[in-house]
Formats: structure tokens, C-alpha cells, sequence
């Protein structure tokens, strides 16, 4: 019904940068929030950035000044540009979508690699 499909990770060397993307598409009504979030081995996810509908960003303090996240709504598309990578940003990035309603969905993951 709801597909996410993320795309743009990969390996990059330390102080690279790297750009996801994350299109939704499907049975969605309209769409409140989008976000992106990372699980590194033996870590809990935690949030690395969200935007409303309406543009507001929040970051995670980890990563502010060095990611940005911004969405395309005519695609239903959310981006992470991420800048100055650093080691510890190595993770499986997932983007989440959140609907006016309640529902969220979630992409299945794209690994991103950064090598010291």
C-alpha cells in the first residue's frame, strides 16, 4: 500500500559527504513530518533530523552544523544532505514518514560507511 524507498548510501572517507533520498508513494493522505533517523551496531535508533510539512527543521545535536534535511512535497521526497562525515556517523540511515492520522512509515534502510 505505502512504499519507501531510500537510496545514497554508500562509503565515504572521513570529512566526505554523501546525499539520501527517501520517496514516498502509495496510499498516503497527507503527509505531516518527515524525518531520518540511524542505528549503528548494538545502538539504539535515535533521530537525526525531521521536517514538518511546513518547513521547520529540527536536528539532532550530533549532527547540527554539518547535516540538513529538506523535502521536495510535489515527490514526496525527503533529503539528508550529510557534510563532514565523521566516523561515528556510521550507521543504517532510515527515513520515516508520519501522516496526519497517526500512521508512519518507515524505508528499509541504506547503510552508510564512513572510514577514518
Amino acid at each position: 500500500q505505502v512504499r519507501m524507498v531510500e537510496s545514497g548510501g554508500g562509503l565515504v572517507q572521513a570529512g566526505g559527504s554523501l546525499r539520501l533520498s527517501c520517496a514516498a508513494s502509495g496510499s498516503i493522505f497527507s503527509i505531516n513530518a518527515m524525518g531520518w533517523y540511524r542505528q549503528a551496531p548494538g545502538k539504539q535508533r535515535e533521530l537525526v533530523a525531521t521536517v514538518t510539512s511546513g518547513g521547520n527543521t529540527n536536528y539532532a545535536d550530533s549532527v547540527k552544523g554539518r547535516f540538513t534535511i529538506s523535502r521536495d512535497n510535489a515527490k514526496n521526497t525527503v533529503y539528508l544532505q550529510m557534510n563532514s562525515l565523521k566516523p561515528g556517523d556510521t550507521a543504517v540511515y532510515y527515513c520515516n514518514v508520519n501522516e496526519w492520522g497517526g500512521s508512519s512509515w518507515w524505508g528499509q534502510g541504506t547503510q552508510v560507511t564512513v572510514s577514518s
